[in-house]
């Protein structure tokens, strides 16, 4: 564990916040410090205590042990006892004030006026710095649970991830937005289960009734890792396949619920491993609903490739360039049959079936713009349409005619402007502003698109419920994090994520036969899922009887 301290960065990242130049010297070293909080992590399924911490690290470890940690030596009863907490918690708490991007204090109930003039005062550039640090500290931590599988993930990853926002209490009472005074922990906030997610206690009506669920607490924006190219079935024999990591979690990033989701995921993505490749990043529908400029842009420049599902409203015909219809995502003829760009739209009105859906969504492949060069440095793409790529016949190309009847004829409506670029080119180049809001590299609605959008999607789900699990991590309990504040939150839930990573690959591990033997676990048997293609925004296709 020491070797992990000394190699994950930690030290040099923290020392230097801590240092004092002058006054007495420390009793305690940062290195001890995590140490102990790792230890305490390790025997108390990812939480950790200031009370365990010092309890391990002055009453637990051998002799030799603490002489080459340079702890100090303190008598074992309720004085000494308490002595060595002061020590460990004055520590802590000079770190976790050292990163911390809130000038508000913790542990009291603040007249709403006092917090309105901090904050004013406060220095903006000051408190980014604050938590820079902090997210880089609480990352750090979390690297060090895939030290080991360091070679795994290079080896066994394509990249592709899922980007989710969960919620995880805090230790302290929730007010109502409109109280005189904030709570004790003043950075957290309300999560609401609504599309708004609007503050529970003053929500009035049939919006009060849609409530299913309220906490006060912190977003934790997780990324998870997970190769979508691998189902995860069990081999043959029962045993885990070994060429099939688990979805671990990669990077994390924390704030008030529901604020600037869009910025919180890409702190998230940014602490990612520059040593990992990029691919797919899977969102829920709240990310299609950014800003360009402040998510779907970024994400591209990171070198990610984004998969939704779509609203209500962001269905059918939802941009235009040089001619070609951005429909759910994806580039289409603006000469494509009516039926086939409101496919989606109908099958949500009722006004068609599953299957016909199904149908029309194999029949627009056929209408596709396709990439005709990777994407350049700066977004560009340069596209054919469907009629030059061999997909369909147009009159307005007469050269394409004639190549078959399994190919669709496109005979486009005579305009008196003359046909838009798109169809009077052979291809365009589509810059990356273009339908960046929806745009997605996958034709929605595929088996492929299914595919790998599916098993991102459930990997961070999957994730999200075993680390909540209530008899190990249990992250969305606040009384497994018992410091106050959004820097010591980060720290200490960055432990939990960390030991939730290590139980996955521990798990894992044991399920995998070696050397012809039966696997020290049996692998958790998976449930019977629809086959690929049977998806609909409607639900699935029912399956016939067997």
């Amino acid at each position: 564990m020491l070797a992990e301290l000394d190699d994950s960065g930690l030290l040099a990242e923290i020392e230097p916040l801590v240092h004092a130049p002058t006054g007495r010297r420390r009793k305690l070293a940062v290195q001890a410090l995590l140490l102990g909080m790792c230890l305490a992590a390790a025997r108390n399924t990812g939480t950790v205590t200031l009370t365990s911490v010092a309890n391990t690290l002055f009453f637990t470890l051998s002799d030799q042990a603490r002489e080459q940690l340079d702890i100090p030596r303190y008598p074992d009863h309720s004085q000494g006892f308490e002595a060595a907490y002061g020590v460990v918690r004055r520590l802590f708490h000079r770190i976790v004030k050292a990163v911390d991007p809130s000038p508000l204090p913790k542990n009291h109930r603040l007249d709403r006026d006092l917090v309105a003039r901090l904050l004013s005062e406060a220095d903006p550039d000051e408190l980014a710095r604050k938590r820079s640090i902090m997210l880089r500290i609480a990352n750090l931590i979390l690297a060090m649970s895939l030290r080991d599988a360091h070679v795994l993930l290079e080896g066994r990853w394509n990249g592709s991830a899922a980007l989710d926002a969960t919620v995880i209490g805090t230790y302290a009472k929730g007010l109502s937005s409109n109280s005189p005074v904030t709570a004790s922990d003043p950075e957290a906030g309300w999560y609401i289960r609504t599309a708004k997610h609007r503050d529970p206690l003053v929500t009035d009506g049939p919006a009060q009734d849609r409530v299913k669920k309220r906490l006060y607490g912190y977003d934790a924006c997780l990324v998870v890792a997970r190769d979508p190219d691998h189902d995860g079935a069990p081999l043959p024999d029962g045993s885990a396949d070994p060429d099939v990591i688990p979805a671990l979690v990669v990077a994390f990033s924390l704030d008030k619920p529901s604020r600037r989701p869009a910025e919180v995921a890409l702190e998230a993505l940014r602490h990612v491993d520059a040593r990992y490749p990029r691919s797919y990043l899977a969102g829920d529908r709240l990310y299609p609903d950014q800003k360009p400029h402040k998510f779907q842009l970024p994400i591209r420049a990171l070198g990610y490739q984004p998969l939704y599902d779509y609203a209500k409203d962001q269905l059918g015909v939802q941009a235009q360039f040089a001619g070609a219809e951005l429909i759910e995502g994806n580039w289409y003829c603006p000469s494509m049959p009516q039926p086939l760009k409101d496919a989606t739209k109908d099958l949500v009105d009722k006004k068609i079936d599953k299957q016909t859906w199904i149908n029309r969504i194999r029949q627009r492949t056929a209408h596709l713009f396709v990439p005709k060069q990777r994407t350049d440095a700066e977004g560009h793409r340069r596209m054919m349409c469907p009629a030059e790529a061999n997909r369909v016949q147009c009159h307005l190309k007469t050269y394409t005619l004639g190549r078959g009847i399994h190919l669709p004829l496109i005979d486009p409506a005579p305009s008196p402007v003359g046909p838009p670029t798109a169809c009077a080119q052979r291809t365009i180049t589509i810059p990356p502003e273009a339908g960046a809001q929806l745009w997605q590299p996958l034709q929605y609605g595929t088996a492929e698109w299914q595919r790998v959008y599916f098993r991102l999607r459930n990997a961070i789900e999957g994730m999200n419920g075993f680390g909540k699990d209530p008899l190990y991590e249990r992250l969305e309990s606040g009384g497994t994090r018992r410091i106050r504040g959004i820097a010591a939150q980060a720290i200490l839930l960055a432990f939990q994520l960390a030991r939730a990573n290590k139980r996955k690959l521990t798990t894992w591990a044991g399920s995998i036969a070696l050397n012809g033997h039966r696997p020290h676990r049996r692998p958790t048997r998976r449930r019977k899922t629809k086959p690929l293609g049977s998806w609909t925004p409607e639900g699935y296709l029912t399956e016939p009887s067997k």
